[in-house]
């Protein structure tokens, strides 16, 4: 027998050998198939039990918030409790509950810390759970594809809400959309979504392709045409699981213009998407006088933002240092212009990159001229507001920017980013009158900053006072009437 009879042979029993195998592993596959299915129905069942017994027991239904970070003091948080503020007043008769992994303090300091913060009371107390295993959603612990790993862990935090407590409406207030399904499927729970800013889009996939340095898209990866392919990839794989676990949702509220555009790009559920703009304590501010500011022996400029890496301070302290640079001593000099940092800081990592941050001061040798107050109450937070200039903001593509409103309802004259929500829905014409100025590197904020200050008097009042009148749209009771209006059809199924 020739080598090419023995070949074709050989080939002829391996065929026979893995058709004789087909049919007991489709077996097999069907049969792991129907466990898998049966353990999600017996989980599902005990879940929904738990919760029964837990209607049974409180003789009401309960409206639950994902929030590990509630504690945190920032603009999300804001949303949150204006959310349930306003839910508690419309529906007294239901539960609200909020999950938390903010263990180092009591369900009492979280609410005192809204009342202080955000000068926001609670008509009564919600019931917290606290979470044990917060750490899983930190990008501290996935140095490297953090998306995934964040993705990955919130699943298991997600599990860890729902075997505490089964509610009946499930709302991600924080951008968890991997808990969606989890607590639909498995919990047999309504689901909402409050999205600030998408995990994934496509100005985050531009920049890898485009290889641009950014806090995320580090120069190893911007300088290796593989790495930065593979990045792509990687990008798009996840922005398909991101849609498909975001089109879960029943309702979905974003909060400005450029996170619907993203949004429904990538969870494509248009008549379940609306546009709930943040809300912003504008009122609180506008007891602050407007009046010409000439006479001042000193300008500060304030910016108001999380210690992340994404809000840029880096970007703030080198435009300062370079509007320094081209002041003279004397009136224009450094004596007369200074910076105030004002932030919270969520965990450890916050507080060194504020190390850095007073680093970098040192460095470029201006730590003379520039404050950080982080965690600050809402009196100091609107004493250094009435007492400053200019109000700076740098966050590139940021969501929508409350920090920004804050500052023009204080009547203060903004400089924000040339991008993201500032751009599209804050900073823009009111009745043909300019709001504010944006920029988008280190030379246009310097040169926008000289420009600010060299106005006269009586152009920047006018500026201000039409920045004032711009922002009532972003209010505490626009945002109630239209959350609630929004809510209401995922309420009535409660009910």
């Amino acid at each position: 027998m020739s080598g090419h009879d023995q070949l074709v042979l050989c080939l002829c029993e391996i065929t026979r050998l893995l058709w004789k195998l087909l049919l007991p592993l489709v077996f097999l596959c069907l049969l792991l198939i129907a466990v898998l299915v049966l353990l999600v129905l017996a989980v599902r069942f005990w879940l929904q039990s738990n919760r029964n017994a837990r209607r049974a027991r409180d003789g009401r239904l309960s409206v639950a918030f994902f929030h590990p970070y509630c504690n945190a003091g920032g603009g999300g948080e804001r949303v949150l409790w204006c959310a349930i503020r306003a839910l508690q007043t419309r529906y007294p008769d239901i539960n609200f509950v909020v999950y938390t992994g903010d263990l180092g303090v009591t369900g009492h300091q979280i609410l005192e810390g809204a009342r202080r913060r955000f000068n926001i009371v609670l008509p009564r107390p919600v019931q917290f759970v606290f979470l044990r295993h917060r750490l899983l959603v930190e990008p501290g612990l996935f140095p490297h594809f953090t998306l995934l790993g964040q993705s990955v862990g919130s699943i298991f935090l997600g599990w860890e809400a729902l075997t505490e407590f089964v509610p009946d409406l499930y709302i991600d207030s924080m951008g968890y959309a991997f808990t969606l399904p989890l607590f639909r499927y498995l919990g047999g729970c309504s689901v909402g979504s409050y999205v600030h800013y998408p995990t994934i889009s496509t100005d985050m996939l531009s920049v890898v392709r485009e290889r641009n340095p950014r806090f995320n898209n580090p120069d190893y990866v911007t300088n290796s045409l593989f790495l930065s392919a593979f990045k792509v990839v990687y990008y798009c794989l996840f922005a398909l699981l991101y849609g498909m676990a975001g089109s879960c949702s029943d309702l979905i509220m974003v909060n400005s213009s450029w996170t619907l555009d993203h949004i429904l790009s990538l969870w494509r559920s248009p008549n379940r998407t609306s546009v709930i703009y943040p809300p912003c304590d504008v009122s609180a501010f506008l007891d602050i006088p407007l009046e010409e500011d000439g006479d001042k022996k000193c300008h500060s400029i304030v910016s108001i933002g999380q210690f992340r890496p994404e809000k840029d301070h880096r970007l703030q302290i080198r435009a300062f240092k370079k509007v320094l640079d081209r002041r003279r001593d004397g009136a224009a000099g450094r004596q007369a212009l200074k910076l105030v940092l004002i932030g919270g800081c969520r965990n450890q990592e916050d507080e060194d990159r504020v190390l850095m941050l007073r680093g970098l001061c040192q460095e470029l040798g201006v730590a003379d001229r520039v404050e950080f107050k982080l965690n600050v109450p809402f009196e100091e937070l609107k004493r250094e507001m009435g007492e400053a200039t200019i109000g700076l903001h740098t966050m590139w593509n940021e969501h929508f920017g409350i920090g920004v409103v804050e500052c023009m309802a204080a009547g203060k004259v903004i400089l924000a980013h040339k991008s993201g929500g500032p751009k599209l829905d804050i900073v823009v014409p009111y009745e043909g009158g300019q709001t504010g100025f944006l920029a988008y590197d280190e030379d246009s904020y310097a040169e926008a900053i000289e420009r600010i200050l060299s106005l006269p008097p009586a152009s920047r009042l006018q500026i201000r006072r039409n920045a004032r009148q711009s922002v009532a749209r972003f209010s505490d009771q626009e945002f109630e009437v239209c959350f609630l209006a929004a809510m209401e059809p995922l309420m009535g199924t409660l009910e």
